[in-house]
């Protein structure tokens, strides 16, 4: 069995450095668009095709990156969400033994005298 420890925050703390990356994300798709568009008449053939089907696809492939970002995301909320609540259960149920242990019948030592 493997055994890991990790921070309370790093889910949440993972969600807001990737949460800006989702227009990044399309913003980029949409840059390599643009660079490409002076080479445009450099194709032929197939790889004109490929071209011409990014071209007329670019809005659609950078919202469906943005989409698919967005839902890992959403994942890593839920996990952050299910996360917390396990830490914060094992406080509590902690805290509740700790109170109704006995520790003075755990001493070992016999009477002082």
């Amino acid at each position: 069995m493997t055994r890991y420890a990790m921070a309370e925050t790093a889910l949440s703390d993972l969600t807001r450095q990737t949460s800006g990356a989702t227009d990044d994300l399309g913003s980029l798709v949409r840059q390599l668009f643009a660079a490409a568009e002076p080479i445009e008449a450099d194709f032929q053939g197939a790889g004109r095709s490929a071209f011409n089907m990014f071209k007329q696809n670019t809005d659609g492939i950078a919202r469906g990156l943005n989409g698919a970002l967005a839902s890992v995301l959403e994942g890593i909320a839920g996990q952050d969400t299910a996360f917390y609540q396990g830490v914060t259960q094992q406080a509590d149920e902690t805290r509740g033994l700790m109170a109704n242990a006995n520790f003075d019948a755990a001493r070992f030592a016999g009477p002082r005298g």
